[in-house]
């Protein structure tokens, strides 16, 4: 009786592996949703891509100011049945509990860059923050990712002296 308990306890162990989703396949299915939610007009998925307290940001070209809106006006303003356009996660990386995504949404002439700040919150990914730009379409990303050992053409610093006195934090350092 113990092997048969001990033995249908594991099965159901083994079971619940199946339905865990890795970050990978977490974070792109968040994407996806946000993708699908915003080209189709489905609310449903673009709840469950954002996180409720999310953030929309961009610049105003006309002011010059920061434009932030609430996800809740974000989702409430978008067209029934979506908009026609085209969405693709360009790329995405993530360490801990937080990531970054790239993603295009292309329009017949214009296209957003989505700058996408997601958290793994509840073992779920959540966008937390959309910063965007319209842009035109022939204009692609700029910049480029680092490598986490020294680079060849960074010189390696060396090490400051250490000073035996004993410094006290500023009231203005940010910590």
């Amino acid at each position: 009786m113990k092997k048969n308990l001990l033995f249908l306890t594991f099965a159901i162990l083994l079971s619940f592996q199946g339905f865990a989703q890795s970050d990978d396949e977490s974070i792109k299915s968040s994407i996806q949703s946000y993708i699908q939610g915003f080209t189709k007009g489905d609310s449903a998925s673009l709840n469950k891509a954002f996180h409720p307290n999310a953030l929309l940001r961009n610049l105003n070209a006309t002011s010059g100011r920061i434009q932030d809106t609430p996800l809740k006006t974000f989702i409430s303003k978008m067209p029934a049945g979506g908009v026609n356009a085209t969405g693709k996660m360009l790329s995405y990386e993530y360490a801990g509990t937080s990531g970054l995504a790239t993603v295009e949404l292309q329009f017949a002439d214009f296209k957003y860059i989505d700058l996408l700040s997601l958290l793994k919150i509840n073992d779920q990914w959540k966008i937390v923050c959309r910063i965007y730009s319209r842009v035109d379409l022939d204009t692609n990303l700029k910049g480029s990712s680092f490598a986490s050992t020294p680079s060849a053409n960074v010189p390696a610093k060396t090490p400051a002296k250490k000073n035996s006195a004993n410094v006290k934090p500023k009231k203005d350092d940010g910590w």
